[in-house]
């Protein structure tokens, strides 16, 4: 096995839970077949006084089976039974995690406290995980505007298509129009330019979802390609005033 690989996997064991001396040694197991403590040491630089604490424990994670002879022998179970009980581990892991964090979540913040919260988002497809969430949770009017069909993903398309509510989409590209045709539901009214959403020119998407929750990005100063920013915010002072001054110049538009 090349050292890299070694390495790699050793590395990789370790993310999966496993302690240094636990992950080596089972990687010697898989390498050997099976083998004594000194038959490990041979082939790791694991302490031959460490082998045999690391190896009780992979034997309780279920990892190696253990003959008690004299002397000790140890052999790595499958590689795809390891597979489905370190898999298990951590689904169980995350289970109890996140079954903590929702008891948790918000548990000491006070429902009467009033905050102003906007977030930031730092990237184009993080941008649009966002966009495609807020999307989906949306219940009566979602408004989106672009000028780049590249921001059009098929998620997108899809967290339009068959909403119940009303969807408008604004661009002066008709490519990004084209996308939303024959959608039922989706109003596509052209514009000259998006100045006409907004003052800044290197706004790349716009998406207002309930008249409460906004978000605007744009794209950093340099290259048509650098990194995109959005803020976002929802039912707060921000997302109502800017969603106010929207609605109305969009009512406008739409009426003219």
């Amino acid at each position: 096995m090349d050292v890299t690989d070694h390495d790699d996997a050793v590395a990789a064991l370790k993310r999966l839970g496993l302690s240094s001396y636990e992950a080596k040694v089972f990687v010697a197991l898989q390498r050997i077949g099976r083998g004594t403590a000194r038959e490990i040491d041979d082939v790791t630089d694991v302490p031959r006084s460490q082998v045999y604490g690391a190896a009780e424990n992979l034997e309780k994670r279920g990892l190696i089976d253990v003959q008690r002879a004299e002397p000790i022998q140890y052999r790595a179970v499958d590689l795809d039974e390891a597979r489905r009980r370190l898999r298990a581990r951590i689904d169980d892991a995350e289970e109890r995690a996140f079954g903590y964090l929702e008891t948790a979540r918000n548990e000491l913040v006070d429902d009467d406290e009033a905050r102003e919260e906007v977030w930031t988002i730092i990237g184009r497809d993080a941008i649009t995980d966002r966009v495609v969430r807020l999307a989906n949770e949306a219940e009566r009017r979602v408004v989106f505007g672009t000028d780049d069909e590249r921001l059009v993903t098929d998620e997108v398309v899809a967290a339009l298509d068959g909403f119940p509510g009303t969807a408008v989409v604004v661009s002066t590209t008709p490519a990004v129009r084209e996308r939303f045709e024959g959608i039922e539901g989706v109003v596509t009214p052209s514009v000259t330019t998006l100045a006409e959403m907004g003052p800044d020119d290197r706004s790349t998407r716009l998406l207002i979802v309930d008249g409460d929750t906004v978000l605007m990005a744009v794209r950093g100063e340099g290259t048509e390609d650098c990194t995109e920013t959005a803020i976002w915010s929802a039912n707060t002072g921000f997302a109502s005033v800017f969603v106010g001054l929207f609605e109305e110049w969009l009512t406008e538009f739409l009426d003219g």
